[in-house]
């Protein structure tokens, strides 16, 4: 069973950085497509960006840019670096995993990031 966890949500002012991470357990190798989804209070739930099998990369255009997604395959994390931060940002960031980039069956617990004015 593949088991998400992420970590480096918080608090910061726009403008402000802060990098994501998503653990992978019971899953060894390349062989996922991984992303990063987000979900603001009243909104759905929005791909950010994706990273497929070989690296490649796809961004929303809202934060094309300004984020970066990447992965290490030797500690089985997944990143997302996330620069020029600002209010509408704010919400629940998830990460997710699937071995195809269309869907996803396999989600973390949610990290909150939350960008003041």
């Amino acid at each position: 069973q593949v088991q998400l966890v992420e970590s480096g949500g918080g608090s910061v002012q726009a403008g402000g950085s802060l990098r994501l991470s998503c653990a992978v357990f019971g899953y060894i190798g390349s062989g996922l497509c991984m992303a990063w989804f987000r979900q603001a209070p009243g909104k759905e739930r929005e791909r950010v960006a994706f990273i497929d099998s070989v690296g490649s990369t796809s961004y929303a255009d809202s934060v094309k840019g300004r984020f970066t997604i990447s992965r290490d395959n030797a500690k089985n994390t997944l990143y997302l670096q996330m620069n020029s931060l600002k209010p509408e940002d704010t919400g629940e960031y998830y990460c997710a995993a699937g071995f195809g980039c269309r869907t996803y069956a396999y989600w973390g617990q949610g990290t909150q990031v939350t960008v003041s004015s």
